[in-house]
């Protein structure tokens, strides 16, 4: 499946998440719209990761997409962990429906409700139902390709 797999190149996003006064974030390259009537958008959470942890416990997650000249942000949420770095400390952002934590300056978000959990193996799929989004900056979107020097906070065995 490698050779699959090493074709593709979705636009990657933040996903940020908050319960019991917890905040987490991380850079998401397993996502996508999954149904058009009722919207509906699924992102994928690596069990190693702090987010993942947060994520288990909240109503509510954020999803930001990025831009490519947003490269610091990438590796801020891609390349550090929430473990050892508070990287909300390090940026402007919002609280949102529910809690949830907006990233100020994405090119695009949005929240949702998490209706379901799926275990994929590594991954833990959140099923969301969008409550409320907006727009942000232009310019092309961050895609895996821009992605790629950027060594995971918590890697994956």
């Amino acid at each position: 499946m490698d050779g699959f797999f090493d074709r593709l190149d979705p636009d990657m996003c933040v996903v940020t998440a908050v319960a019991d006064g917890e905040r987490a974030g991380c850079l998401v390259g397993f996502a996508s719209q999954c149904s058009i009537h009722p919207p509906r958008f699924t992102v994928w959470l690596s069990k190693a990761n702090h987010t993942y942890r947060v994520a288990r416990a909240a109503q509510h997650l954020a999803v930001h997409l990025l831009t490519r000249d947003q490269q610091g942000l990438a590796r801020l949420f891609g390349g550090e962990t929430g473990d050892e770095v508070d990287k909300f400390a390090r940026l402007d952002w919002w609280e949102g429906p529910g809690g949830a934590a907006v990233l100020t300056d994405a090119a695009g978000w949005f929240v949702g409700t998490i209706l379901h959990r799926t275990d994929g193996g590594d991954h833990v799929g959140f099923v969301l139902d969008p409550l409320r989004w907006g727009e942000g900056r232009g310019g092309p979107l961050l895609r895996l390709s821009d992605a790629v020097g950027i060594d995971a906070g918590h890697p994956v065995d």
